[in-house]
């Protein structure tokens, strides 16, 4: 499959105006009669609205700051006679802070000056009665310890009065404040606090209740450098089955205080038993357990634009919830994850997939933290393991199971990886108006052609050591609601002899750490070896019916004569398979047009090809493909279907609605119509790609603000939901 994503907007910047020019010497004479007149009217009104403005205080509170960032508040009082004809404030930055965008009035701040300058700018501010206050807001960015500004004047008169407030009492923060943990399970919480210090704070954690809990570190010290991003205190339940719960209180002079409430559960919490029955369905404790899924993606990585003004041509590891920072002023949406749960559970969500890379499991990975994450600052988690583990306590919280996916070898690769040590090149190395290749990019060690420039070296032992984190999840969390493991995305390099092995290898990983959980197994491609250091010596593979192409991921063909060697009752089939809005195949092909015979992709486009969807040639091949298994009693859930309803426009991307512009939007309506039909036919389940809307192949279940022609802005800001996927799911799921 090839999938390309939307891309974030970037933060703006501000362009530095053109240099001055001399003036001639007939504008010089005008200049100089200007200036006289002006100094005229400025002593007629000094004696008026000038002066009017006696006396001023202004209270400056910081409202947010995080990495390089921060937002602050001004409340200017005016305590003298009525302000009517406009108003000026002043002051002064003390640690090198600038503005970057106020409201709702003016700011601006010269280049290299310290100064910044706030203006009325409109009739409706013009004026400030006696008495009143008028407030502003800010965001700035700063390289160090932010201050209170000083030296605030109002149309240049000091501002005495109250002066510069001090703002709110900091605080200090617990992130999760409640653990509940297994008898010899440990967990984690970071502590942080509400703004940066000036000095390092030493945070000491008391307990009270059972000693039944231990925590280490006692303390933990914070400085300007670690407050926003946290140190973790990890908290260990001594082995038992009893009850006990401790609280603890963490503490600093000069800070209001955070409660950590840890507790041992009675049961082990992994104590859910997920299986396959006989007839191929999936089991929670013995019960049936319908399939209800949709995925969740960003935590595996997204593509920078090469521009970005932080981050050119990044990865950053973060899960997507419909709250940017920029969106409505910098405001943001005020969306969480717990909303967006609340709304997917009522529409019968019940399990999310959830892509991870080995990059997400590590926290101090730069790409998962500040100053590269667009999530609103207060929904903004410090880092890409927090987040995972954060996200997993949550769904359980909301009787959501979990599916954990591990989605590449690379945060930067992403989806082009069809092995564990994949190589350049990539499919997408000469797509055209296209800025998101990685050739510089490899998973291989060694091995890898002259583009390489980085490597993320991934082999077998580490990926294994990932899949037994993932397995162990449950306990380190105390939740049971990890129901299987989607062992590795579209291994498409692979022939299925290879794939086999490694599969097995993983259950014995998984199943060492967790016998409770699930293995959700994907298909293979078409070629294997391309990615493997020989791109020219290529092994096909079988798939059935030339004419029928499988998806990278779909391809089971082999599966039944060669099975693999792990338990039926645990494994899970888990095939990808997508209409065009993803890859114009070439069973899409117009049979009226026998030039586009075996055309697929940018070439069929080109060529100025019809698409027909044939719902029984797609059939046979889906049959072929994956569908038989279901007759052989094993589980089949599919990992990823879905699409853009409106493609070739809708959120699809420039390059596709100019080569795509002669189609008519609804071809891939058609397909989705004829997947949901089957997959209904052959009670087969299924995750739904995507929940979220940044997907720009299929967009999402939820709406975008995002369009890629009139609304670039909008990227990360959600609308409803699309109601015409609602009604396929409906459909599936028998609502």
């Amino acid at each position: 499959m090839l999938r390309s994503f939307v891309h974030p907007r970037s933060a703006a910047t501000a362009l530095p105006a053109a240099g001055p020019r001399p003036p001639s010497s007939a504008q010089a004479v005008r200049w100089i009669l200007t200036f006289i007149t002006l100094f005229v009217c400025y002593l007629v009104m000094a004696s008026g609205a000038f002066a009017q403005n006696a006396s001023c205080s202004v209270t400056y509170t910081k409202s947010w700051e995080g990495g390089t960032g921060f937002g602050a508040n001004i409340a200017i009082t005016n305590t003298g006679a009525a302000i009517t004809n406009g108003w000026t404030l002043r002051f002064n930055f003390v640690n090198g802070e600038r503005i970057q965008n106020g409201w709702p009035v003016t700011f601006t701040q010269p280049a290299g000056s310290s100064q910044v300058t706030v203006a009325s700018n409109a009739s409706w501010n013009q004026s400030i009665a006696s008495g009143a206050t008028f407030t502003a807001g800010f965001n700035g960015t700063s390289t160090g310890t932010t201050s209170t500004p000083t030296g605030f004047t109002l149309n240049g008169t000091a501002c005495t009065g109250d002066g510069p407030g001090p703002g709110p009492t900091p605080s200090i923060s617990a992130t999760p404040s409640t653990l509940s943990l297994a008898g010899g399970a440990t967990g984690t919480s970071s502590i942080r606090l509400s703004a940066a210090p000036t000095s390092s704070v030493t945070v000491t954690l008391t307990r009270s209740g059972s000693t039944a809990i231990a925590h280490s570190p006692t303390s933990v010290t914070l400085n300007s450098s670690n407050w926003s991003t946290g140190v973790n205190v990890t908290f260990t339940a001594a082995a038992g089955t009893t009850a006990a719960t401790s609280t603890f209180t963490a503490a600093a002079s000069g800070y209001n205080s955070a409660s950590i409430s840890v507790s041992r559960t009675t049961s082990n919490p992994g104590g859910a038993v997920f299986r396959v029955d006989p007839s191929g369905r999936i089991t929670k404790n013995g019960q049936v357990f319908p399939v209800r899924c949709g995925s969740w993606f960003g935590l595996e990585g997204r593509h920078e634009p090469s521009d970005d003004p932080t981050n050119p041509s990044g990865a950053p590891m973060e899960l997507y919830m419909g709250n940017t920072f920029w969106a409505n002023g910098n405001s943001g949406t005020g969306r969480t994850i717990q909303q967006t749960m609340t709304e997917i559970t009522g529409m019968g969500i019940n399990v999310v997939r959830l892509p991870v890379v080995p990059q997400t499991l590590d926290a101090n990975n730069p790409q998962g933290r500040e100053p590269y994450l667009k999530n609103h600052p207060s929904v903004r988690v410090p880092n890409s393991r927090q987040a995972l583990e954060e996200f997993i306590r949550l769904a359980d919280q909301n009787n959501i199971e979990v599916m954990l996916d591990v989605h590449s070898c690379s945060n930067y690769i992403g989806w082009r990886a069809g092995r564990l040590d994949a190589r350049p090149p990539w499919v997408d190395a000469t797509r055209d108006n296209y800025d998101f290749t990685r050739e510089n990019y490899s998973c291989a060690a060694s091995g890898n052609p002259s583009t390489v420039t980085t490597t993320h070296p991934y082999n077998q032992t580490m990926w294994l050591d990932n899949l037994r984190t993932l397995a162990g999840l449950g306990t380190q969390l105390g939740v049971d609601n990890i129901i299987g493991i989607d062992i590795f995305n579209e291994p498409h390099d692979y022939t299925w002899a290879q794939w086999k092995s490694l599969t097995e290898a993983a259950y014995q990983a998984i199943n060492a750490v967790n016998p409770n959980t699930l293995l959700f197994v994907q298909g293979i491609g078409t070629v294997a070896g391309t990615q493997d250091g020989t791109p020219d010596t290529t092994t096909d593979v079988p798939h059935g019916a030339a004419s029928s192409n499988p998806n990278w991921g779909e391809n089971l063909f082999e599966a039944g004569t060669n099975p693999i060697n792990i338990p039926k009752e645990r494994l899970v089939f888990s095939p990808h398979t997508y209409g065009p809005s993803v890859f114009v195949q070439r069973m899409f092909m117009d049979p009226a047009q026998p030039q586009c015979a075996g055309l697929e992709g940018d070439a069929a486009g080109d060529a100025n090809c019809n698409i027909v969807i044939n719902p029984t040639q797609l059939r046979a091949g889906w049959e072929e493909h994956f569908g038989y298994l279901k007759d052989q009693g094993y589980a089949i859930v599919v990992g990823e279907f879905g699409g853009n309803l409106d493609w070739p426009q809708g959120q699809a991307s420039i390059r596709d609605r100019d080569r795509w512009s002669h189609i008519t939007p609804g071809v891939d309506a058609q397909w989705q119509d004829a997947f949901i039909d089957y997959m209904v036919d052959r009670n087969i389940e299924g995750c739904y790609w995507s929940i979220n809307p940044e997907s720009g192949d299929t967009a999402g279940w939820y709406g975008h603000a995002y369009d890629p022609v009139s609304n670039t802005a909008g990227w990360g800001e959600w609308r409803p939901f699309d109601q015409r996927k609602t009604n396929l799911l409906n459909r599936l799921w028998g609502r």
